[in-house]
């Protein structure tokens, strides 16, 4: 496949954009950041996937299981891509929540002994913000637009564990980790490169992001639990 210019240059001028606009917004908005910034992440999701045709919202794995598309909702269909969608999530998680666990005190080096006091409330309130708010977007716009067009610029000539991937693997999860960096100015938030790369690949071999939103959202929950259980955030 011949390297399409005119996709790799949209794809890298909207980033850019999106970009510069989660910036301002954590700036200007300390209280509700990551509500607006998860605004943004859709709202530019929408410009140039869901506004459009149903061929191209299906090209880049946002239809989640039939809900955004128009017409009568096949509950058959979404109960099964939900269900392929969690399998592959809780799969990822069994695999990699351990050696991350290892990591992540290795890392951090916390010297308290883990204590957790977890209200069922507050705890639904941010895992459901975690999901909707953070997880969601990203994953629709990083994952969902920008993956699929630098595959359209670059092609998957590369297929590893089932998955058609290409050098917009690298170049998504690079640009992800640019944009955390962008708006927390801790050079540690370069690290999401890594999981990026297994969002990536989620989104490469089930065709859509809907694994990729819950385990970005699970990770980032057992994150969250690690730091409040360890007295760090």
């Amino acid at each position: 496949m011949l390297f399409d210019r005119r996709a790799a240059i949209e794809a890298l001028i909207v980033s850019a954009v999106v970009t510069a606009l989660v910036t301002i917004a954590s700036r200007l908005t300390s209280q509700h950041v990551a509500t607006f910034v998860g605004l943004t992440f859709l709202t530019a999701t929408w410009v140039m996937v869901w506004r459009r045709d149903d061929g191209t919202v299906e090209k880049c794995g946002l239809v989640f299981g039939g809900v955004v598309l128009p017409g009568p909702l096949n509950r058959k269909r979404v109960a099964t891509s939900f269900g392929r969608a969690l399998a592959w999530a809780l799969f990822f998680s069994v695999i990699t929540f351990a050696p991350f666990y290892f990591g992540w005190r290795w890392w951090w080096h916390p010297h308290m002994k883990f204590a957790l006091d977890l209200l069922p409330l507050p705890f639904l309130n941010d895992a459901a913000g975690q999901l909707l708010m953070i997880a969601l977007p990203e994953e629709a716009f990083y994952r969902g637009y920008l993956q699929s067009r630098l595959d359209d610029a670059f092609g998957t000539p590369w297929k590893i564990g089932g998955a058609m991937i290409g050098p917009s693997l690298f170049v998504t999860s690079a640009i992800f980790a640019l944009g955390h960096l962008a708006t927390v100015h801790d050079p540690a938030r370069l690290a999401v490169f890594f999981p990026s790369l297994l969002f990536g690949w989620l989104r490469a071999r089930t065709r859509g992001v809907g694994a990729g939103v819950l385990f970005h959202a699970s990770c980032n929950i057992f994150s969250e639990l690690l730091g409040r259980g360890f007295g760090l955030y």
